[in-house]
C-alpha cells in the first residue's frame, strides 16, 4: 500500500468553508498564504495547490491572490514541499508559460508542478475580454496546449505544427531540475477532462466524492488510451474535520455547513451565472452537499481521529496517493491533523 501524500490547497479567495468569521477572518493575502505553507512543510505536508482565477468567483469586489507570482515566491519562501499552481491555457500562450515555468522549477530546485484545468468560471473571461470557447473545445486547446508545454521543457529544438499554435524552431535554457521534466496534475469530472488526463497527465485529481463514486472514477480513467510511460496516479481534495469524538464532527460539520449557508448563498448567483453550464463539476456537486471547495467534505473525511484515518486508508487502497485538504480555521485544524491523524494513519498502515 502506497503511503499516502497530504497537501494544503492555498487560500486563494480567502477562505475554505465560511468567509468571514471572528475564529478565521477573511485574508487572502500572499502573506497568509506564506505563513499557512510554512507551517504545512514544518508539520510535514509535501504539497500545495493554488487555484487560479484574476478574479474572486464569489464578488468581484473580494481580494484574489494571483497564482503564479505567488508560486513564485512561495517556491522561495519554502525548503520541501512541492509547489502545484492552477494553470488554465486560455490565459497564457504556451510558450511563455512553459518558460514562466522552468524560471518557478529553477527557483524551488525541482519542486513545481503546474495543475491543467480548462476553464469554468466564464465571468472573468468575459470581463476582461478573453474568446471562451465552448466546452469540448476547450479541451482540445488544452491538449495542444499542453503539448507544445511538454516539448519546450524537454530542452530540445521544438517544431510544432498543431490545431491552435505553431512553434518554429524554439528552445529553452536552463532545462528543468525536475526529471524528465516538472509534474502535470489535471482535474475535471467530463469525458474529455478524463481522457485528456489518460492521454496527458501525471496525476488526476478527483473532486471530494463518496468512496464508491471516486473507485468509479479511477477505474474509468485508468481504462482510458495513454502513451506515458509511467501509469496515471491519483490525488483527490477533501475537506478535513476531525475532532476525539464522531459526535464532536458531526457537531462540527453542522455548525460550518449553517455558517457556509449564511455567507456564500447571497454570492452563489455569481458563481452559477458565471459557470458555463456544460461544465460537469456543479451537476456533481449538487448531488452531495458538502463543506468547502471542490466537494469538501462530501469525502466523508469527517469524523474521529481514528474514523478519519481509516477513511483515508480506504482511498489509499482504490488507489488515491495525494490528499488536496481544506480545513477551517485552517492554521488551527492544519496542526490538528497533523498531530492527531497523520500518526494514526502511518500506525493503521501495513509496512511494506
Amino acid at each position: 500500500m502506497t503511503e499516502p501524500r497530504y497537501g494544503i490547497w492555498i487560500p486563494v479567495y480567502g477562505n475554505w468553508g465560511p468567509l468571514n468569521q471572528p475564529e478565521d477572518p477573511f485574508d487572502a493575502s500572499y502573506a497568509r498564504a506564506r505563513s499557512l505553507l510554512i507551517q504545512a512543510e514544518r508539520v510535514g505536508f509535501s504539497s500545495t495547490l493554488l487555484a487560479q482565477h484574476i478574479i474572486n468567483c464569489y464578488d468581484q469586489d473580494f481580494d484574489q491572490l494571483e497564482t503564479w507570482t505567488a508560486a513564485a515566491a512561495l517556491a522561495e519562501a519554502t525548503e520541501k514541499i512541492e509547489i502545484i499552481a492552477a494553470i488554465k491555457p486560455l490565459l497564457f500562450h504556451p510558450a511563455v508559460l512553459a518558460k514562466m515555468a522552468l524560471g518557478i522549477d529553477a527557483i524551488s530546485n525541482g519542486r513545481f508542478s503546474i495543475n491543467l484545468v480548462s476553464a469554468w468560471f466564464r465571468t472573468e473571461m468575459e470581463k476582461a475580454g478573453i474568446p471562451f470557447p465552448e466546452h469540448d473545445e476547450r479541451y482540445r486547446y488544452s491538449q495542444d496546449w499542453i503539448k507544445v508545454v511538454k516539448a519546450l521543457w524537454s530542452g530540445e529544438r521544438v517544431n510544432y505544427q498543431g490545431e491552435y499554435f505553431q512553434i518554429q524552431d524554439l528552445s529553452y535554457r536552463p532545462t528543468p531540475v525536475a526529471q524528465p521534466r516538472p509534474r502535470v496534475y489535471l482535474g475535471g469530472e467530463s469525458d474529455p477532462a478524463r481522457s485528456l488526463a489518460a492521454q496527458e497527465a501525471d496525476v488526476f485529481f478527483i473532486n471530494g466524492q463518496p468512496i464508491a463514486e471516486v473507485r468509479k472514477i479511477i477505474t474509468d480513467v485508468s481504462r482510458r488510451p495513454r502513451k506515458q510511460l509511467q501509469p496515471l496516479r491519483f490525488g483527490m481534495s477533501a475537506f478535513i474535520i476531525a475532532r476525539p469524538t464522531d459526535k464532536e464532527a458531526q457537531e462540527e460539520l453542522e455548525r460550518l455547513t449553517f455558517l457556509q449557508a449564511q455567507e456564500t448563498e447571497p454570492y452563489m448567483p455569481n458563481i452559477l451565472n458565471g459557470n458555463d453550464p456544460a461544465t460537469v463539476m456543479f451537476k456533481t456537486f449538487e448531488k452531495y452537499p458538502h463543506v468547502g471547495t471542490n466537494g469538501g467534505t462530501a469525502a466523508g473525511l469527517v469524523g474521529s481521529y481514528d474514523t478519519v484515518a481509516s477513511r483515508i486508508l480506504e482511498f489509499v487502497d482504490i488507489g488515491v496517493e495525494t490528499f488536496m485538504l481544506q480545513f477551517y480555521p485552517f492554521a488551527r485544524e492544519l496542526d490538528r491533523f497533523a498531530a492527531e491523524v497523520i500518526p494514526r494513519v502511518k500506525r493503521l498502515q501495513p509496512v511494506v
